[in-house]
């Protein structure tokens, strides 16, 4: 089964139990829920994804090794996994990580890398040809944009230097047992006028209906 709607505004409890007992009619198994997420890394590299389970498991499987001690404000995502939770269904959620400075764009990158893990998680093979011609789109798009600016390009080079740290940190956290402390990397707010003029050029730049 998939569900694919707008978040509803109330009675998300509601919501969540209508959910339950559809997944529970209908034989359902296992509750996966995909999402994405603003931040600070490069257009440049894979998607990072993260993700939590129900439990140990399940973690072991969505390749995760910590469940999640959050407590506070959420959204729809929380609600129905708290109702899962409750109803003894198996539950994962998974989420791509997509660059802050191009959030207004859609990213045919991200939901490309989400369906491939999805379909390594349940065991199907969806086409994917139209989502892997709009990534290659995309990332032409997104790559002479940042080309075009040299304030943009540097900002992109340092998060692609952060990043590498960041995974050799790691490494080394990983390697001698150690908590693992990063830096806030830079805002991108200086981006936001240079992609929005972006934005708006490539949509006037494509063909609309009925056009040649």
């Amino acid at each position: 089964m998939l569900l694919l709607g707008v978040e509803p505004s109330l009675r998300w409890r509601s919501f969540g139990a209508l959910i339950c007992e559809l997944a529970e009619a209908l034989g359902v198994e296992l509750v996966i829920t995909l999402g994405a997420l603003l931040a600070d890394v490069p257009h440049t590299r894979p998607v990072a994804m993260t993700g939590f389970a129900s439990d140990a498991a399940l973690m072991r499987r969505l390749g995760t090794h910590n469940s999640s001690d959050y407590e506070g404000p959420t959204g729809i995502v929380g609600v129905l996994h708290n109702a899962t939770a409750a109803a003894g269904l198996p539950s994962m959620s998974l989420w791509a990580s997509i660059p802050h400075y191009v959030a207004a764009a859609p990213s045919p990158k991200a939901a490309l890398a989400l369906v491939r893990r999805l379909e390594d998680l349940v065991g199907v093979s969806v086409d994917l040809t139209e989502l892997e011609d709009a990534t290659a789109r995309y990332e032409r798009q997104v790559g002479l944009a940042v080309s075009g600016n040299p304030e943009v390009q540097a900002f992109v080079e340092r998060l692609e230097r952060e990043e590498d740290e960041e995974l050799d940190e790691e490494e080394e956290a990983e390697d001698e047992g150690l908590p693992l402390l990063l830096e806030d990397l830079p805002s991108g707010d200086i981006l936001a006028s240079e992609f929005q003029r972006f934005l708006r050029q490539r949509r006037e730049d494509e063909p609309q209906d009925g056009d040649a």
